[in-house]
């Protein structure tokens, strides 16, 4: 055994109450210790044993007791008392934790708040009022600091909510060799020198309309510019890599009945080129003849018709076939009348009956 030759955490909550813990899982394994201590000096001191002891496991880990005086000397020993495994002297004052501010009060005044608590009755020069505070749009809390035990602190925006909590925190090294502070006293919300329960309450459920209706409109507008984006994209892509028809739908009969033989195509479909051909060349013959009806009806003021044509070659002939349908080629600028109109005809066209 000896001073210092474990590590030990010593609490003095308030100068009222001793906490001593140590690691007996690492420190004593399988070995249930006990603890006695004195608080002041002198050979005539009595040892007292812990009567609380903290537990790990079914371990004693330390011991709770009330604080005597200003110096303490404890001791761990074996189960039985008999065989001292270590002990340590120490200031007790210098081991304290302060409680929690008491009566802790919110003085408004515009833009300005002045927080205070009640003053501990001794030692309040060791002492440490800190105060913390955020609004509903921070993150992280921000710290201020003052004597015991009031601290004034500017800039609150009225239409904002904020939260407060303060604490107390011990002097180190003058009065402390430990950094101790105090637990946060109840965290309180404020805004424009209102108390509320939280600063949900600041929310109003017309905001909360408000906030709807403008997550909706972004979402909408959103779409919008989508589908803007994308018909752009779809007319771009159309001029920049135009469609390739595919040619097995005009040319369906090369690929079925032929089976890609071209030639064979060509030579059954030279009578329809031919007949296209003469689709495309029969306008300009409906135009030359419109030109020769005028011309003729311009002939037809000056006199009587010069000439008609019957087709007895028709009626001479006996067989069924050429009396259906017969060509007569008719002579140079022969007029012939037809529901009303009066024809010029030349050496190259027909008439079919």
């Amino acid at each position: 055994g000896g001073e210092d030759a474990i590590n030990t955490t010593i609490i003095n909550f308030n100068n009222e109450k001793m906490q001593i813990t140590w690691a007996t899982r690492e420190l004593f394994p399988n070995e249930n210790v006990s603890f006695f201590y004195i608080f002041g000096e002198g050979k005539n001191k009595v040892w007292k044993p812990c009567t609380t002891y903290l537990l790990d496991q079914d371990y004693n880990s330390g011991c709770l007791f009330k604080t005597e005086g200003p110096t303490l000397t404890f001791s761990i020993r074996n189960s039985n008392g008999s065989d001292e495994l270590f002990f340590k002297n120490l200031k007790a004052d210098f081991y304290i934790k302060p409680n929690p501010p008491e009566n802790v009060t919110f003085f408004w005044k515009e833009d300005t708040v002045t927080v205070s608590c009640n003053k501990p009755e001794k030692n309040a020069w060791c002492l440490r009022f800190e105060l913390q505070y955020k609004s509903k749009f921070d993150k992280d809390w921000q710290s201020r600091t003052s004597k015991c035990c009031s601290i004034g602190e500017q800039g609150f925006d009225p239409r904002k909510c904020y939260s407060f909590r303060v604490r107390l925190r011990r002097l180190v090294p003058h009065c402390n060799v430990v950094k101790y502070s105090s637990d946060w006293a109840a965290e309180t919300f404020w805004m424009n020198g209102t108390l509320l329960d939280s600063c949900d309450d600041g929310i109003t459920p017309q905001s909360k309309t408000v906030i709807i209706l403008s997550c909706s409109l972004g979402v909408l507008l959103m779409m919008l510019i989508l589908l803007i984006l994308l018909c752009k994209w779809q007319r771009v892509q159309m001029s920049v890599l135009p469609a390739v028809p595919d040619p097995k739908y005009p040319l369906a009969d090369l690929f079925n009945d032929h089976n890609g033989n071209l030639q064979e195509w060509l030579d059954k479909n030279d009578h329809v080129v031919l007949q296209t051909k003469l689709e495309y060349e029969e306008p300009e013959s409906i135009t030359e003849a419109e030109s020769q009806q005028e011309d003729g009806k311009n002939s037809d003021k000056q006199g009587p018709l010069e000439k008609i044509f019957t087709f007895s070659g028709a009626a001479e002939n006996n067989d069924d076939k050429a009396a259906e349908i017969a060509c007569l080629i008719p002579a140079p600028n022969t007029t012939a009348p037809f529901a009303g109109f009066h024809i010029i005809m030349n050496d190259d066209m027909y008439v079919m009956l």
